[in-house]
């Protein structure tokens, strides 16, 4: 019975996402075409496109000359209106085919090159399971990483990680499809894992003034970056947004801005009244006179420095969170995994907490109505059942 539940919710799954696919064709489709010639002809035959596209196939020699693979990518990543983050994890995803692809020449001893009509659903599986070994390849192929070589050397990836590298994949491949470079669609028979997140934990409104509290004199530079921490989890933003803003960002008491993560498609303007805390913590730094707003450091000692100052405020609460290898949950101590996220879950969920209406929430927090991402911070705390319980009173 349980195979036959994980093979239904199989199934769901993968139809909703060709469910999701469809609209996205039809909704573009529908923004390009003249609006005087929508008709119900015209609605059936783009859905047709989509189901079809081998039917909708220019008539060329495929042999003469196709664009090759790694040529196409970059040119999708020209053209599409994405941000310098968006493009730099696409790149990610290019490297690691070109080391795949490098990787099956040498460990099968045969040629082979990765073309968009040469992919198939085995090909992706392998090409899934090289993303998971990768780690493992560095002694045995150390070719790979000369030929391609990475910032860091490759580290154990989640799944989560690994579906989301597969996703830019099949976006590149749509887009390839849609301006006819190839009619092949592998993902047609290839179906993305589903993602796991864990509960998000977050620190209370107490634990967040405890830390404000903490008497960090003696390390000033530690100090700063508390404050800067405090003042995050006061506006809920991404750490990526807290980094471009400036002085010019303060508007009439509340902080705007467009939020990063929107701005390849619909661009969500966020509005956050300043509370008191937020103000003193801005008028504390009055004078800095760096172009952003505040003094930040790097993102990874920003990071490291958190840790820090939970460790000298004494939070060391331990929680539970999803280890993203064996996606099982661990217990570790606040102090230990803190970081920049942390602020913007403090916000969000406190706030939840309080008001319970996710798309209020959202308006803050710069995501869009609906969001699945927005649905994990839905944690249902013990005060919330309680709270819930008595109603039937």
């Amino acid at each position: 019975m349980n195979d036959e539940k994980k093979q239904l919710k199989g199934y769901l799954t993968c139809q909703g996402e060709r469910l999701h696919e469809l609209k996205t064709t039809v909704l573009n489709a529908f923004n390009e075409a003249d609006k005087s010639n929508i008709t119900p002809d015209w609605l059936k035959s783009t859905i047709d496109k989509h189901n079809f596209p081998e039917k909708y196939a220019p008539v060329v020699d495929a042999a003469k000359n196709p664009q090759p693979f790694f040529d196409a990518f970059e040119a999708f990543l020209q053209v599409q209106p994405l941000s310098d983050m968006r493009k730099r994890h696409f790149k990610v995803v290019i490297r690691a085919l070109k080391r795949y692809e490098i990787y099956v020449q040498i460990s099968c001893n045969k040629p082979f090159s990765l073309e968009l009509d040469n992919l198939t659903p085995d090909i992706l599986r392998d090409f899934e399971k090289f993303l998971h070994s990768e780690h493992l390849l560095i002694d045995t192929y150390p070719t790979l990483y000369e030929k391609v070589p990475e910032s860091r050397t490759p580290q154990p990836r989640g799944q989560n990680t690994i579906n989301d590298m597969l996703k830019k994949l099949r976006t590149f491949l749509y887009w390839a499809i849609d301006n006819e470079k190839t009619t092949n669609n592998p993902f047609r028979k290839y179906s993305i894992e589903e993602c796991i997140y864990g509960t998000p934990y977050y620190i209370s409104v107490e634990e967040r003034n405890q830390l404000y509290n903490a008497d960090l004199s003696c390390r000033p530079a530690l100090e700063i970056q508390r404050d800067i921490f405090i003042f995050q989890c006061l506006i809920g933003c991404r750490v990526a947004d807290l980094y471009k803003f400036t002085k010019q960002n303060i508007i009439n008491g509340a902080i705007e801005y467009i939020a990063r993560k929107t701005k390849d498609g619909r661009p969500v303007t966020v509005r956050v009244p300043l509370n008191a805390i937020a103000k003193e913590i801005l008028t504390k730094y009055a004078n800095f006179e760096g172009e952003t707003l505040l003094p930040y450091i790097s993102e990874q000692k920003y990071n490291k420095a958190i840790k820090e100052a939970f460790t000298a405020a004494g939070l060391t609460r331990s929680v539970v969170t999803l280890d993203p290898l064996t996606r099982k949950g661990v217990i570790k101590s606040l102090n230990e995994i803190a970081s920049s996220h942390l602020a913007r879950r403090c916000f969000i969920g406190n706030l939840y907490k309080q008001v319970k209406d996710p798309n209020l929430v959202g308006a803050l927090s710069g995501h869009k109505e609906g969001s699945k991402a927005f649905a994990r911070y839905r944690e249902i705390d013990e005060q919330m059942k309680n709270d819930l319980v008595k109603m039937l009173e």
